[in-house]
């Protein structure tokens, strides 16, 4: 989807525009001037590879810069031996800085036979200043570095990082811009995310997103609303509202939205099937969202729920800003107005401080919400955070006793809640072909849990009628309802 760009019409002649989007489609028409010239030199196409670490926000703006590289004239590839290689990075947890650098090590082998290549980094792990000063000192061979604020301008990042010599770098503490009307390669022709708001304004303790992607800032609602029109005009069944903190959306605009009111007015959006969203901060969840859910024929029937952790005296001390009382009381609302909800939820072990008492009361939340499925995770100190700095942090045995315990109880609760729906008729988005059965494709329910049953790759992209045969912990096998027998309530 490249927004009607029209790059032959741009003047290369002149002077750049000061003026967004407008002087970004100038440099991508500059940069696929550079891609044209380059490509006849070498008598063969332009090649980029981009990986993208971490969240579903990563996913998303590495879409917006797959489709800057492939209008600009590059031809994409999963060979790291490109001529533009892009990471776009994740910082939540120690790994995934670890990966970074080393797909860093590996290509600067490949930099030293291919000199001629662009090396470029983005996203939050360039936005901690001690990391650019490790790859300026330990991997000068890389050519771009830019962070979150600025993704919008990576076709000028790239046009000065491929006429200049030096490592180029382009970094912003923060920023009140958003810059609409930029190419996008979607990575599902039939599924798409939205960003209706960048960056978070909870500074939760452990966690270095607000610093990394900056303060809250909304679209606004009338160009969230154009996207999506355009997307379902481009074959989208299914869109992914996406936001550090959906639930505080609109805040900061001009005239206030909330997030209720947005979801109102997507769901009138002709031809859209489905609604999703993450991510949702409990202390913000409010009646006017549940009762929108509740009464919604689109929003899938999932929430994303974050616990963190159960007891109210590290949830304080995370910054979460609600209790455990006050959470169990959210849930058992939601569980009791929309009982076919599937709620999941992200849980932290081994916060520093955390003792058995406080692990416990975890567990107790768990038995009592007794969540679909859960992101559990091993506390990770980030440099930066308040929680690194915090006194008992927790032995790492105990930490993974309690991780273990704490696995086994969600997979069990899980697996019985995930069996509620066996024998059941319900409408499934075919998302893929079956990695391990060419006979069979893969498609999600309303409630995110996957379906595995037969079919061709022409089913793909296709909503179909699917009896839940057999529940098989995560998943289901099932096969397809002829639509003539089909009687069954949504």
């Amino acid at each position: 989807m490249y927004n009607n760009i029209d790059l032959d019409s741009i003047d290369l002649s002149v002077a750049a525009p000061m003026q967004e989007p407008e002087r970004q489609h100038y440099f991508i028409a500059k940069l696929r001037q550079i891609v044209r010239e380059k490509s006849q030199e070498l008598g063969r196409p332009l090649f980029c590879c981009t990986e993208t670490f971490g969240c579903q926000m990563n996913a998303r703006d590495s879409e917006k810069l797959r489709g800057i590289l492939e209008l600009a004239g590059y031809e994409l590839s999963e060979n790291p031996e490109s001529d533009v290689v892009l990471y776009n990075t994740c910082t939540v947890r120690e790994n995934a800085n670890l990966k970074v650098y080393g797909r860093l090590g590996y290509l600067s082998g490949v930099k030293k036979r291919n000199p001629g290549m662009k090396i470029a980094l983005c996203g939050c792990m360039m936005q901690e200043p001690e990391v650019v000063e490790k790859i300026k000192k330990s991997y000068r061979f890389v050519d771009l570095i830019f962070g979150t604020h600025n993704i919008f301008k990576f076709a000028e990042l790239l046009v000065t990082a491929l006429e200049s010599d030096r490592m180029v770098i382009d970094l912003w503490k923060d920023t009140q811009q958003i810059v609409e009307d930029l190419p996008v390669e979607r990575t599902y022709s039939f599924k798409s995310g939205v960003n209706i708001m960048f960056g978070c304004n909870n500074f939760c303790s452990y966690c270095i997103v607000p610093y990394v992607r900056g303060r809250e800032r909304s679209r606004k609602p009338e160009d969230i609303l154009r996207e999506i029109e355009g997307l379902v005009k481009d074959g989208v069944k299914e869109i992914m509202l996406l936001g550090q903190n959906v639930n505080s959306y609109g805040k900061n605009l001009e005239n206030p939205v909330t997030f209720a009111q947005l979801l109102q007015e997507v769901e009138k959006v002709d031809g859209l099937e489905r609604i999703r969203f993450m991510t949702s901060h409990p202390k913000d969840l409010s009646d006017d969202l549940i009762e929108v859910m509740k009464h919604s024929q689109k929003i899938c029937r999932h929430l994303h729920l974050p616990l963190q952790s159960g007891s109210s005296r590290i949830l304080k001390q995370m910054n979460r800003r609600y209790t455990k009382e006050q959470y169990l009381e959210l849930a058992g609302k939601l569980r009791r107005e929309i009982p076919d909800l599937s709620l999941t939820t992200d849980i932290i072990v081994g916060f520093p401080g955390e003792t058995e008492e406080d692990f416990q009361e975890t567990l107790d939340v768990v038995r009592k919400v007794r969540y679909d499925s859960a992101f559990t995770f091993i506390y990770s100190k980030r440099t930066g955070t308040p929680a690194a700095a915090m006194e008992n942090q927790v032995p790492e045995d105990v930490v993974k006793d309690r991780f273990a315990r704490l696995l086994t109880l969600v997979q069990d609760i899980s697996k019985e809640m995930s069996a509620r729906v066996q024998g059941q008729i319900q409408p499934v988005l075919v998302e893929s072909m079956n990695e391990q059965d060419a006979s069979l494709v893969t498609g999600r329910l309303s409630n995110n849990l996957l379906v595995h049953f037969p079919g061709t790759e022409e089913l793909i992209g296709q909503t179909v009628n699917v009896y839940l045969k057999e529940c098989k912990g995560f998943y289901y096998l099932g096969e397809i309802v002829d639509e003539k027998t089909l009687h069954f309530e949504k």
